[in-house]
């Protein structure tokens, strides 16, 4: 499995080398023009909950074999703790511009998913049983452009998460729940937040959220949420998120635009504070030394297996909210333009992830 999952990493490599080479020469024009898809939106039927009582509706669900959630580096043994309930939503693995959404069966678009589920979601596979849907996600394209295309295939996408999500409360029984996702899988998170569990029961349940990689306002998105962010280490029912950028970090296109969209209760978020998580710590706005991280997620040089490797990565919280982590660590030649490592957030911190949902779930069950 461990083979397998470098093969994938080193593709994904590539499309991001060859993302960012082109970016840096062409600018985000010629980006735009390779990834937006030319097709008219196709409006298909929403996904109803009982559609995902079927086992080849997840990419991971506790009785699937082969489960790449399970994925775990070497020194790391299966805890087979399942006290509380994982609901994750990967992000963006369609990078195909022929349709604006992605089929369920596509390949390729899963094969990336289930890399995505051995980086990020394994982090969490020592507190729970993880469940990660299917979902007809809208593909990278949509994030580039305005089109009421792109608003209709994400609205799409979002209601394939939401039947999983009623699905896997069903399924899940009482247990306490742990929500995560990256990328367009946190955009999905936050409504998620706003429409099925701010003030319901579920809310009680949530031990911790962790929406990485998009943007959350403190001021505009929170409120609406149903939960507060988490201000401690040891704090249980919140919500966590960040966005890591090495130095020098130019973030001006993830600032452009957050400033330019409008928050969860439907006002501007331009010039509202961003909520960072120092993943390192647990707490909002910190500074933490490499020393502080237990384990980054680092592929060996032959790209033969992953480890972890601890104390090489720093974090601080700087004054927009942004997750700056020093000089750019070697993780594989690839970032976004801008420093931006976007595509690492999880790995950057994946032992103090995996602390951190322990020890909350502790602290929740108490």
């Amino acid at each position: 499995m461990a083979r397998k999952f470098l093969y994938i990493f080193t593709v994904l490599i590539v499309i991001v080398i060859a993302g960012a080479f082109a970016y840096a020469i062409w600018g985000t024009e010629l980006i735009k023009l390779a990834m937006i898809p030319r097709a008219a939106f196709i409006a298909e039927p929403r996904q109803p909950a009982a559609a995902y009582r079927r086992a080849e509706m997840w990419l991971a669900r506790p009785d699937k074999p082969g489960n790449p959630a399970l994925w775990l580096p070497p020194g790391y043994a299966p805890a087979n703790d399942t006290r509380a309930a994982v609901f994750f939503i990967h992000p963006t693995s369609f990078l195909n511009r022929s349709r604006w959404n992605a089929p369920l069966d596509d390949a390729e678009a899963n094969a990336r998913a289930e890399l995505f589920l051995r980086g990020q979601a394994s982090a969490f596979n020592a507190v729970g049983a993880i469940w990660a849907p299917r979902y007809r996600q809208a593909t990278f394209g949509a994030f580039l452009t305005t089109q009421d295309n792109a608003a209709k295939a994400l609205d799409l996408a979002y209601g394939d998460v939401a039947a999983a999500f009623d699905a896997f409360v069903a399924q899940a029984g009482d247990r306490p729940i742990i929500l995560a996702g990256h990328s367009q899988g946190a955009l999905h998170l936050l409504r998620l937040l706003r429409e099925k569990i701010a003030g319901t029961p579920l809310q009680k349940r949530i031990v911790a959220a962790y929406v990485v990689g998009w943007p959350v306002s403190r001021s505009v998105d929170l409120p609406k949420l149903g939960l507060p962010e988490c201000r401690s280490a040891d704090q249980g029912g919140c919500i966590q998120s960040w966005e890591s950028f090495a130095e020098p970090a130019e973030p001006s296109l993830v600032l452009d635009t957050y400033n330019a969209s409008r928050g969860s209760d439907g006002t501007p978020r331009r010039g509202t504070p961003m909520i960072c998580t120092n993943p390192l710590t647990g707490t909002p706005d910190a500074t933490a030394p490499a020393t502080a991280n237990l384990g980054t997620l680092v592929p060996s040089a032959d790209l033969s297996s992953a480890t972890i490797v601890a104390g090489q990565v720093p974090a601080r919280c700087d004054s927009r909210g942004l997750l700056l982590i020093g000089d750019p660590p070697k993780l594989g030649g690839y970032v976004l333009p801008g420093n931006n490592y976007h595509v690492y957030d999880y790995s950057l911190f994946w032992a103090n992830v995996r602390a951190d949902a322990a020890r909350r779930l502790a602290v929740f069950a108490k």
